[in-house]
Protein backbone atom coordinates (compact mmCIF):
# COMPACT_ATOMS: atom_id res chain seq x y z
CA UNK A 1 0.00 0.00 0.00
CA UNK A 2 1.50 3.33 -1.11
CA UNK A 3 1.95 6.07 1.49
CA UNK A 4 2.21 9.79 0.83
CA UNK A 5 2.69 12.94 2.86
CA UNK A 6 -0.35 14.34 1.10
CA UNK A 7 -3.08 13.08 -1.19
CA UNK A 8 -5.28 15.58 -3.02
CA UNK A 9 -8.68 14.52 -4.37
CA UNK A 10 -9.74 16.59 -7.38
CA UNK A 11 -7.82 18.49 -10.06
CA UNK A 12 -9.73 21.72 -10.46
CA UNK A 13 -7.96 25.05 -9.86
CA UNK A 14 -7.98 24.47 -6.08
CA UNK A 15 -6.58 20.95 -6.25
CA UNK A 16 -3.99 21.78 -8.89
CA UNK A 17 -2.78 24.80 -6.92
CA UNK A 18 -2.53 22.72 -3.75
CA UNK A 19 -0.53 20.16 -5.71
CA UNK A 20 1.71 22.85 -7.15
CA UNK A 21 2.49 24.28 -3.71
CA UNK A 22 2.99 20.86 -2.13
CA UNK A 23 5.27 19.63 -4.91
CA UNK A 24 7.29 22.83 -4.73
CA UNK A 25 7.68 22.27 -0.97
CA UNK A 26 9.11 18.83 -1.80
CA UNK A 27 6.27 16.95 -0.16
CA UNK A 28 5.58 13.41 -1.32
CA UNK A 29 2.24 14.30 -2.91
CA UNK A 30 -0.27 12.56 -5.16
CA UNK A 31 -3.24 14.19 -6.87
CA UNK A 32 -6.15 11.91 -7.81
CA UNK A 33 -8.62 13.00 -10.50
CA UNK A 34 -11.39 10.81 -11.88
CA UNK A 35 -11.69 12.69 -15.18
CA UNK A 36 -9.58 15.37 -16.85
CA UNK A 37 -7.55 17.90 -14.82
CA UNK A 38 -9.12 21.35 -14.86
CA UNK A 39 -12.50 20.91 -13.25
CA UNK A 40 -15.36 23.26 -14.07
CA UNK A 41 -13.16 25.81 -15.82
CA UNK A 42 -12.69 23.37 -18.69
CA UNK A 43 -16.24 24.18 -19.78
CA UNK A 44 -15.93 27.94 -19.24
CA UNK A 45 -15.75 29.75 -22.55
CA UNK A 46 -13.89 32.91 -21.56
CA UNK A 47 -12.46 34.16 -18.25
CA UNK A 48 -12.06 37.90 -17.81
CA UNK A 49 -11.63 38.27 -14.05
CA UNK A 50 -8.57 36.12 -13.30
CA UNK A 51 -5.56 38.35 -12.52
CA UNK A 52 -2.71 38.42 -14.99
CA UNK A 53 -4.76 37.99 -18.16
CA UNK A 54 -6.06 41.47 -19.06
CA UNK A 55 -7.32 40.29 -22.44
CA UNK A 56 -8.98 37.24 -20.92
CA UNK A 57 -8.22 33.56 -21.39
CA UNK A 58 -10.25 30.46 -22.21
CA UNK A 59 -11.01 28.07 -19.37
CA UNK A 60 -9.25 25.24 -21.18
CA UNK A 61 -6.07 27.25 -21.71
CA UNK A 62 -5.95 28.41 -18.09
CA UNK A 63 -6.45 24.86 -16.83
CA UNK A 64 -3.64 23.63 -19.08
CA UNK A 65 -1.28 26.36 -17.86
CA UNK A 66 -1.93 25.54 -14.19
CA UNK A 67 -1.58 21.79 -14.81
CA UNK A 68 1.66 22.11 -16.77
CA UNK A 69 3.16 24.36 -14.10
CA UNK A 70 2.25 21.85 -11.38
CA UNK A 71 3.66 18.93 -13.38
CA UNK A 72 6.88 20.85 -14.04
CA UNK A 73 7.32 21.24 -10.29
CA UNK A 74 7.03 17.52 -9.76
CA UNK A 75 3.35 16.86 -9.06
CA UNK A 76 2.12 13.34 -9.83
CA UNK A 77 -1.46 13.03 -11.13
CA UNK A 78 -3.26 9.70 -11.16
CA UNK A 79 -6.56 9.06 -12.95
CA UNK A 80 -8.88 7.15 -10.62
CA UNK A 81 -12.20 7.53 -8.83
CA UNK A 82 -12.18 7.70 -5.04
CA UNK A 83 -14.79 5.34 -3.64
CA UNK A 84 -14.33 6.01 0.05
CA UNK A 85 -12.13 7.28 2.86
CA UNK A 86 -10.97 5.84 6.16
CA UNK A 87 -10.20 8.78 8.43
CA UNK A 88 -10.25 6.86 11.72
CA UNK A 89 -6.50 6.84 12.30
CA UNK A 90 -3.62 9.28 12.19
CA UNK A 91 -2.74 7.84 8.78
CA UNK A 92 -5.66 8.32 6.37
CA UNK A 93 -6.69 5.78 3.76
CA UNK A 94 -8.02 6.67 0.33
CA UNK A 95 -10.03 3.80 -1.14
CA UNK A 96 -9.86 3.30 -4.90
CA UNK A 97 -11.38 0.49 -6.95
CA UNK A 98 -8.32 -1.74 -6.98
CA UNK A 99 -6.18 -0.43 -4.12
CA UNK A 100 -5.90 1.67 -0.98
CA UNK A 101 -3.55 4.63 -0.62
CA UNK A 102 -2.19 5.84 2.72
CA UNK A 103 -1.69 9.54 3.43
CA UNK A 104 -0.51 11.55 6.39
CA UNK A 105 -2.73 14.41 5.24
CA UNK A 106 -5.57 14.84 2.79
CA UNK A 107 -7.00 17.73 0.78
CA UNK A 108 -10.53 17.31 -0.58
CA UNK A 109 -10.90 19.35 -3.76
CA UNK A 110 -13.63 17.31 -5.43
CA UNK A 111 -15.70 20.31 -6.53
CA UNK A 112 -19.42 20.41 -7.18
CA UNK A 113 -21.89 19.39 -9.89
CA UNK A 114 -24.94 21.08 -11.42
CA UNK A 115 -28.23 20.72 -9.55
CA UNK A 116 -31.08 19.07 -11.47
CA UNK A 117 -34.64 20.42 -11.15
CA UNK A 118 -36.29 17.02 -11.55
CA UNK A 119 -38.75 18.01 -14.29
CA UNK A 120 -38.04 15.17 -16.69
CA UNK A 121 -34.64 16.34 -17.82
CA UNK A 122 -33.08 12.87 -17.47
CA UNK A 123 -35.18 11.70 -20.41
CA UNK A 124 -33.48 14.22 -22.68
CA UNK A 125 -29.89 14.05 -21.51
CA UNK A 126 -27.80 14.43 -24.64
CA UNK A 127 -30.98 15.13 -26.58
CA UNK A 128 -31.47 18.80 -25.85
CA UNK A 129 -30.71 19.05 -22.13
CA UNK A 130 -27.36 20.58 -21.24
CA UNK A 131 -25.50 22.14 -18.32
CA UNK A 132 -22.76 23.61 -20.48
CA UNK A 133 -23.20 26.20 -23.22
CA UNK A 134 -19.52 26.05 -24.12
CA UNK A 135 -19.79 22.31 -24.72
CA UNK A 136 -23.11 22.19 -26.52
CA UNK A 137 -23.91 25.69 -27.77
CA UNK A 138 -22.70 25.02 -31.34
CA UNK A 139 -25.30 22.24 -31.68
CA UNK A 140 -28.07 24.86 -31.44
CA UNK A 141 -27.07 27.12 -34.30
CA UNK A 142 -30.08 29.12 -35.53
CA UNK A 143 -32.36 27.34 -33.06
CA UNK A 144 -34.46 28.39 -30.07
CA UNK A 145 -33.32 27.43 -26.58
CA UNK A 146 -34.51 27.93 -23.02
CA UNK A 147 -32.01 28.79 -20.28
CA UNK A 148 -32.82 28.52 -16.58
CA UNK A 149 -31.20 30.49 -13.76
CA UNK A 150 -30.30 33.99 -12.65
CA UNK A 151 -26.75 33.89 -11.34
CA UNK A 152 -23.42 34.64 -13.01
CA UNK A 153 -23.19 31.28 -14.73
CA UNK A 154 -26.72 31.38 -16.13
CA UNK A 155 -26.36 34.89 -17.50
CA UNK A 156 -22.84 34.48 -18.86
CA UNK A 157 -23.70 31.19 -20.54
CA UNK A 158 -26.93 32.63 -21.96
CA UNK A 159 -24.95 35.44 -23.54
CA UNK A 160 -22.58 32.86 -25.01
CA UNK A 161 -25.53 30.91 -26.42
CA UNK A 162 -26.56 33.92 -28.49
CA UNK A 163 -23.48 33.33 -30.65
CA UNK A 164 -25.34 30.32 -32.03
CA UNK A 165 -29.04 30.31 -31.10
CA UNK A 166 -31.41 32.70 -32.81
CA UNK A 167 -33.39 33.09 -29.57
CA UNK A 168 -32.67 32.47 -25.88
CA UNK A 169 -35.48 32.52 -23.32
CA UNK A 170 -33.94 33.08 -19.88
CA UNK A 171 -36.27 31.75 -17.19
CA UNK A 172 -35.74 33.00 -13.64
CA UNK A 173 -37.88 32.32 -10.58
CA UNK A 174 -37.40 35.87 -9.24
CA UNK A 175 -38.10 39.30 -10.70
CA UNK A 176 -34.44 40.33 -10.86
CA UNK A 177 -31.12 38.66 -11.64
CA UNK A 178 -28.48 37.75 -9.09
CA UNK A 179 -25.62 38.03 -11.59
CA UNK A 180 -23.00 40.76 -11.38
CA UNK A 181 -24.03 44.11 -12.86
CA UNK A 182 -21.70 43.97 -15.85
CA UNK A 183 -23.18 40.63 -16.92
CA UNK A 184 -26.71 41.95 -16.41
CA UNK A 185 -25.96 44.95 -18.59
CA UNK A 186 -24.67 42.73 -21.38
CA UNK A 187 -27.68 40.43 -21.16
CA UNK A 188 -30.24 43.25 -21.11
CA UNK A 189 -28.63 44.84 -24.17
CA UNK A 190 -28.68 41.57 -26.12
CA UNK A 191 -31.77 41.51 -28.32
CA UNK A 192 -31.58 37.72 -28.69
CA UNK A 193 -32.35 37.19 -24.99
CA UNK A 194 -35.93 37.38 -23.70
CA UNK A 195 -36.48 37.24 -19.93
CA UNK A 196 -39.30 35.26 -18.35
CA UNK A 197 -39.49 36.58 -14.79
CA UNK A 198 -41.04 34.90 -11.73
CA UNK A 199 -41.16 31.64 -13.65
CA UNK A 200 -39.97 28.05 -13.49
CA UNK A 201 -39.71 25.13 -15.89
CA UNK A 202 -42.27 22.46 -14.99
CA UNK A 203 -41.57 19.94 -17.72
CA UNK A 204 -40.50 19.29 -21.27
CA UNK A 205 -41.61 17.13 -24.14
CA UNK A 206 -40.48 15.84 -27.50
CA UNK A 207 -40.17 12.69 -29.57
CA UNK A 208 -36.46 12.33 -30.28
CA UNK A 209 -35.29 15.32 -28.26
CA UNK A 210 -36.53 18.47 -26.57
CA UNK A 211 -39.23 20.12 -28.65
CA UNK A 212 -41.31 21.95 -26.05
CA UNK A 213 -40.58 23.39 -22.61
CA UNK A 214 -43.39 24.00 -20.13
CA UNK A 215 -43.24 27.19 -18.06
CA UNK A 216 -45.24 28.32 -15.03
CA UNK A 217 -45.43 31.86 -13.69
CA UNK A 218 -45.16 31.64 -9.90
CA UNK A 219 -47.08 34.87 -9.27
CA UNK A 220 -50.01 34.38 -11.62
CA UNK A 221 -50.02 30.59 -11.83
CA UNK A 222 -50.32 30.84 -15.59
CA UNK A 223 -48.87 27.93 -17.55
CA UNK A 224 -47.34 28.34 -20.99
CA UNK A 225 -45.44 26.33 -23.53
CA UNK A 226 -42.38 27.34 -25.51
CA UNK A 227 -41.36 25.59 -28.69
CA UNK A 228 -37.63 25.11 -28.23
CA UNK A 229 -34.88 22.77 -29.35
CA UNK A 230 -32.96 22.71 -26.09
CA UNK A 231 -32.93 23.60 -22.42
CA UNK A 232 -29.84 24.70 -20.50
CA UNK A 233 -30.00 24.39 -16.71
CA UNK A 234 -28.02 26.57 -14.29
CA UNK A 235 -29.90 26.46 -10.99
CA UNK A 236 -27.15 25.83 -8.49
CA UNK A 237 -24.65 23.17 -7.56
CA UNK A 238 -24.29 20.18 -5.27
CA UNK A 239 -20.99 19.21 -3.61
CA UNK A 240 -19.23 16.08 -4.88
CA UNK A 241 -18.94 14.42 -1.48
CA UNK A 242 -20.51 11.00 -2.02
CA UNK A 243 -17.28 9.23 -1.04
CA UNK A 244 -16.99 11.03 2.31
CA UNK A 245 -20.07 9.50 3.96
CA UNK A 246 -20.34 11.74 7.01
CA UNK A 247 -16.72 11.61 8.08
CA UNK A 248 -16.33 15.39 8.03
CA UNK A 249 -18.76 18.09 9.12
CA UNK A 250 -20.80 19.85 6.45
CA UNK A 251 -23.43 22.56 6.29
CA UNK A 252 -27.08 21.87 5.47
CA UNK A 253 -26.29 21.82 1.76
CA UNK A 254 -23.54 19.23 2.18
CA UNK A 255 -20.64 21.63 1.65
CA UNK A 256 -17.65 20.92 3.89
CA UNK A 257 -17.03 23.24 6.84
CA UNK A 258 -13.47 24.46 7.32
CA UNK A 259 -11.58 27.11 9.32
CA UNK A 260 -9.36 29.82 7.85
CA UNK A 261 -6.59 27.28 7.36
CA UNK A 262 -8.93 25.06 5.31
CA UNK A 263 -8.87 22.51 8.15
CA UNK A 264 -11.95 20.34 8.61
CA UNK A 265 -13.06 18.87 11.93
CA UNK A 266 -10.79 15.88 11.23
CA UNK A 267 -7.09 16.64 11.97
CA UNK A 268 -5.01 16.45 8.83
CA UNK A 269 -8.00 16.63 6.49
CA UNK A 270 -8.53 19.87 4.55
CA UNK A 271 -11.13 21.00 2.01
CA UNK A 272 -10.84 23.61 -0.74
CA UNK A 273 -12.69 25.15 -3.66
CA UNK A 274 -16.32 24.56 -4.61
CA UNK A 275 -16.73 21.57 -2.30
CA UNK A 276 -16.37 23.69 0.83
CA UNK A 277 -18.73 26.18 2.43
CA UNK A 278 -17.58 29.49 0.96
CA UNK A 279 -19.18 32.87 0.18
CA UNK A 280 -17.62 33.00 -3.30
CA UNK A 281 -16.92 30.27 -5.82
CA UNK A 282 -14.46 31.74 -8.30
CA UNK A 283 -11.17 30.59 -9.79
CA UNK A 284 -9.25 33.20 -7.79
CA UNK A 285 -10.74 32.05 -4.48
CA UNK A 286 -10.21 28.37 -5.38
CA UNK A 287 -6.54 29.04 -6.11
CA UNK A 288 -6.22 30.85 -2.77
CA UNK A 289 -7.87 27.94 -0.97
CA UNK A 290 -5.44 25.50 -2.55
CA UNK A 291 -2.38 27.51 -1.53
CA UNK A 292 -3.58 27.86 2.07
CA UNK A 293 -4.47 24.17 2.36
CA UNK A 294 -1.14 22.98 0.97
CA UNK A 295 0.84 25.06 3.43
CA UNK A 296 -1.46 23.97 6.27
CA UNK A 297 -0.99 20.32 5.26
CA UNK A 298 2.77 20.79 5.14
CA UNK A 299 2.78 22.20 8.68
CA UNK A 300 0.53 19.40 9.88
CA UNK A 301 2.79 16.69 8.47
CA UNK A 302 5.84 18.34 10.01
CA UNK A 303 4.14 18.25 13.42
CA UNK A 304 3.55 14.49 13.35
Amino acid sequence: MSEYDLVIIGAGPAGLTAGLYAARARMNVLLIEKAVPGGQILVTDWIENYPGFPEGISGFDLAEKIKEQALALGLTIETAEVQGLDLSGKIKKVILKNKHIKAKSLIIASGASPRKPGVGEDRFMGKGISFCATCDGPFFRDKVVVAVGGGDTAVQESIFLTRFAKKVYLVHRRDELRATKILQERAFSNDKIEFLWDSVVTGMDGVYGVEKVNIKNLKTGKASEIEANGCFLWIGILPNTEFIKGDVKTDEGGFILVDNRMQTNVPGVFAVGDVRDTPLRQIATAVGDGAVAAVSAEHYVESL
